[in-house]
């Protein structure tokens, strides 16, 4: 019989901490260990009752609460498969996920309660709210403050995450017990995370980020978390003189570098901006540094990896690109047609292998075998590697446009529009064209006052960029489409203009 409940034991130096604070809030409220665990001790009981054992999916849709944090851990306390849900999704997309996943109970908020019964009538509801209220809560109000976790070992499934759909229904990741108690380790040593780190937490906990790297990284580290329950840019700022880390998306860089109070005497007690979940802007990479003294270090992750490749932590944090494999992790880049192992400089396939590499999608064996090739992940992202051995990446396959018979990335030609002075940011577009097949286009935000043309895009970009890569038509809006982790809908985008060449 395995021994251990592989990734709940991790976290034993932090449980042992029981007087510790794990968790600060903005209004001064704190929450030790002793109550993170113990509520999950109490919590793995309800659930236990509710029958979930091992392997029976916890399906989660709550606000962002510490409470929410105690059910993750009683979740894998019970043996349990985590299965967070973005706090977003409607009736419609949350029927999808249920009956798909087919978890023993779907918690949710109260006001929610309604719509959970009628997308899934066969699924046991419970409530959770944002501040620790619920018919889940009141149930563990009755229950033992004392449990011994469900012996679960490092390829048992502990979490499964669903990507975003967008371009086709959406696949749930099966992350293993290993693969994330691998991650966290790796980053804890990597980044030189210690119990002196005070994280600024403001991302959502339906995520990998939020989730599995913040919140795992803090555990194992026995680190505090700055705890805000959304991202409020007024209320970071205010915090960041109390933190030591920030693990951010760009939409927190991008907004940081138009605030006065971003200084070098704000961030004097902060070690390390982390960003990650969507590429950071080389621009904005520039001004961060340049306000504050701080290197922004940017890595690269999936939802079916966890972290990759990560800037090194001493040494050049270099702009543009999301630096060397991680310890662990092999890469290598491909040519998408036969396979082919490229190499320096060549711009093809990333594929990942390591421990910290999922199993493959939920109950979908011929999509996991289309996305394998051996043991390595088809990441589905074309980079290339450079001399010094850091990875770059030039978009998504599906984001490719090919005009003309000829490829065009679009992360060089935003890289080069993003450095002209009043663009705020961009992204680069294929949309339908009857003589060419697909012409490249610009979506443009502009800085507040700044008055960009599309003659003078065009004509920054003319002694840098070859005509067909150069954008046939520029539109400009106020802000891009992004999603709750920060990415630029590029799916969105396409779907708007797609008539603009008809």
């Amino acid at each position: 019989m395995q021994s251990g409940n592989h990734l709940f034991d991790l976290f034993a130096p932090a449980n042992l901490a029981r007087t510790r604070v794990f968790i600060e809030h903005p209004n001064g409220t704190s929450v030790s260990t002793g109550d993170l665990f113990g509520l999950s001790a109490r919590l793995a009981h309800v659930l236990a009752d509710i029958g979930v054992g091992p392997g029976d999916r916890v399906a989660v849709q709550t606000g962002k609460s510490w409470q929410t944090l105690a059910l993750y851990l009683a979740t894998l306390r019970a043996g349990g498969v985590y299965l967070p849900l973005n706090s977003a999704y409607t009736q419609a997309e949350i029927g999808y996920f249920l009956r798909d996943a087919e978890p023993r109970v779907f918690v949710c908020d109260p006001a929610g309660e309604a719509a959970g019964r009628a997308a899934a009538p066969k699924v046991r509801v419970e409530t959770l709210d944002a501040t620790g209220g619920g018919s889940l809560m009141a149930a563990a109000a009755m229950a033992p403050a004392d449990h011994v976790p469900v012996p679960r070992g490092p390829g048992d499934l502990a979490s499964i995450l669903y990507t975003s759909g967008t371009t086709g229904r959406s696949k749930g990741a099966m992350l293993s017990h290993g693969n994330l108690a691998a991650n966290a380790r790796t980053l804890v040593d990597f980044w030189r995370f210690t119990r002196d780190d005070i994280l600024l937490h403001a991302l959502p906990i339906f995520h990998i980020h939020g989730l599995f790297v913040a919140t795992n990284v803090a555990l194992l580290a026995e680190a505090r978390l700055l705890f805000l329950p959304r991202f409020d840019i007024d209320a970071l700022m205010a915090l960041l003189l109390r933190a030591t880390v920030l693990m951010g998306v760009p939409t927190f860089y991008n907004r940081m570098i138009t605030r006065d109070d971003l200084t070098p005497e704000t961030c004097r007690n902060m070690r390390l901006f982390i960003s990650g979940s969507a590429p950071l802007s080389a621009e904005v990479h520039k001004v961060f540094e340049a306000r504050t003294g701080h290197a922004i270090l940017e890595r690269y992750g999936m939802t079916e990896t966890g972290m990759n490749t990560s800037n090194p932590y001493t040494g050049a944090r270099r702009a543009g690109t999301v630096g060397p494999p991680l310890p662990g992790v092999d890469l290598r880049i491909i040519d998408p047609a036969d396979g082919r192992p490229l190499g320096t400089g060549e711009i093809g396939m990333i594929e990942v292998r390591g421990e910290n590499v999922f199993s493959g999608y939920w109950r979908m064996p011929e999509k996991t075998a289309e996305e394998f090739h051996g043991d390595w992940f088809v990441t589905g992202d074309l980079g290339f590697i450079d001399e010094q051995g850091y990875v770059s990446i030039v978009g998504r396959e599906k984001d490719l446009i090919i005009t003309g018979g000829l490829n065009v990335y679009p992360a060089e030609i935003e890289a080069a529009i993003d450095e002209i002075p009043g663009v705020a940011e961009c992204a680069v577009i294929g949309v339908p064209h009857s003589d060419f097949g697909e012409a490249v286009m610009a979506v443009v935000a502009q800085q507040p006052g700044a008055t960009l043309t599309e003659d003078g895009i065009g004509a920054a970009l003319a002694a840098r960029l070859a005509n067909f890569k150069r954008p046939k038509c520029v539109a400009f809006v106020d802000a891009l489409p992004r999603n709750t982790m920060g990415k630029i809908e590029k799916a969105r985008l396409r779907e708007t203009y797609q008539g603009t060449f008809a």
